[in-house]
């Protein structure tokens, strides 16, 4: 059986096999049927141009992708800080307020009190926001904290190296340091 099938494959290498009628007998197509049926090379094309529709179709996809994510990060740096300065509004009311009252005010006395309210409450504002200040006075100086305006001479010999005044305080911005305090050191 296997020796009829092999003669019938090398008789009919196209495959024609499988069109038999109803005998069983192999059935040769016309030959208007053998000149509709695609080459392999036509088959071929059709594979290729599906395969370059997908790829097309496949990185547009990327492509827009890319462009929506670029301007949704676009609009998330824009709007990262919102949450601060929102709560800094009203701070900025208070300040409003007191520069109204000042225009009337004939005593200095309300007014100060007044200015540390306000200082007070921006103060614990940006503490919720996890900024706390850098102590400095008395410490001894550290190049990774402190920023040396000068050195001046030490009152006594334990004020050596160590910060004498402060310029301009430090703060750390959740235990960072954003901004270097600016000091004065004893030699």
């Amino acid at each position: 059986m296997l020796k009829k099938k092999k003669k019938e494959d090398i008789e009919n290498p196209e495959g024609l096999n499988d069109a038999n009628n109803e005998n069983g007998q192999a059935v040769i197509p016309e030959t208007e049927e053998i000149e509709n049926m695609p080459t392999a090379a036509d088959v071929l094309k059709e594979e290729l141009a599906t395969a370059n529709d997908r790829y097309l179709r496949l990185y547009a996809e990327f492509d827009n992708f890319r462009r929506r994510t670029i301007k949704e990060r676009e609009e998330a740096r824009k709007m990262e800080g919102k949450d601060v300065i929102v709560s800094l509004l009203p701070v900025l009311d208070d300040f409003d307020r007191a520069l109204r009252s000042m225009e009337n005010a004939a005593d200095v006395a309300p007014v100060k009190e007044g200015v540390n309210l306000i200082q007070n409450k921006l103060k614990n504002t940006l503490t919720q926001k996890g900024l706390k200040p850098m102590e400095s006075i008395g410490n001894p100086f550290d190049p990774e904290l402190h920023e040396a305006i000068t050195n001046i001479p030490a009152p006594t010999e334990e004020w050596k190296g160590k910060v004498i005044d402060e310029m301009e305080k430090g703060y750390y911005l959740n235990d960072k340091v954003v901004r270097f305090a600016k000091v004065i050191v004893g030699n």
